[in-house]
């Protein structure tokens, strides 16, 4: 089996000076489909912060797509960001600018300059992600579903290695969310992207099985059952 893409030992996770998880053992690996459920406030926001580096991890060993997190610094996180594509809930998008804008600045910030490879590099995920004739919309001009898709198109500028997908359906319908479901599994399968998703929805886990880790009494639980809920 290939080298994990998530590779967590013996973690301590803090939320400032609170201990929030302890005795962390979790690995991912390429394409892999991971739930992470638990109740709010059982530390699932705190270990997403933690694998993109938002969050220092003092005690433990982890690394995440080939970065060690003991040893990130502020200038060595953004190579990490790098890797990585975020989903957000609530879709994060810049509402003064089109959708192509919006990619671009990603792109930017991420240390791209050639503006054709840029163009070439936004339409590939527009394609990817159904919506290859939205560019010049605004999100305002969008549906919740289609935000939600153009988020994801921003997770994947980068050709990530992994994806953090904090409650990608919660604010959506539940036929919107099965598309938006299917999307993140073609992802997976046909990419290989590892991606592990936070969520409260277990209709959607119910529908769309996979591997089910949940955060519960300061542990993570690995191969939870969703029965319990």
């Amino acid at each position: 089996m290939s080298e994990p893409i998530i590779d967590i030992k013996n973690a301590k996770i803090f939320q400032g000076e609170n201990l929030v998880l302890q005795e962390v053992d979790l690995q991912v690996h390429k394409g892999e489909f991971v739930y992470l459920v638990g109740k709010t406030g059982t530390g699932k926001s705190s270990l997403l912060k933690t694998l993109y580096g938002e969050l220092p991890l003092k005690e433990g060993q982890a690394t995440v797509a080939g970065y060690n997190l003991r040893d990130l610094t502020w200038k060595t996180v953004p190579y990490l960001r790098r890797t990585l594509g975020v989903v957000f809930q609530d879709f994060q998008l810049l509402t003064d600018r089109n959708v192509n804008d919006n990619l671009k600045f990603v792109l930017k910030a991420t240390g791209w300059k050639d503006e054709k490879l840029m163009s070439e590099k936004i339409a590939d995920v527009l394609e990817k992600v159904g919506l290859k004739s939205k560019g010049f919309k605004y999100p305002f001009e969008l549906s919740g579903g289609e935000q939600q898709r153009i988020d994801i198109a921003r997770a994947l500028l980068n050709s990530p290695k992994l994806i953090l997908a904090d409650e990608p359906t919660g604010n959506l319908d539940p036929e919107t969310s099965d598309e938006i479901m299917n999307l993140l599994f073609h992802i997976s399968r046909d990419f290989g992207a590892a991606i592990v998703m936070a969520t409260h929805d277990y209709m959607v886990i119910r529908k769309f099985p996979a591997r089910v880790v949940r955060t519960e009494a300061g542990k993570v639980l690995d191969n939870a059952s969703i029965s319990m809920f």
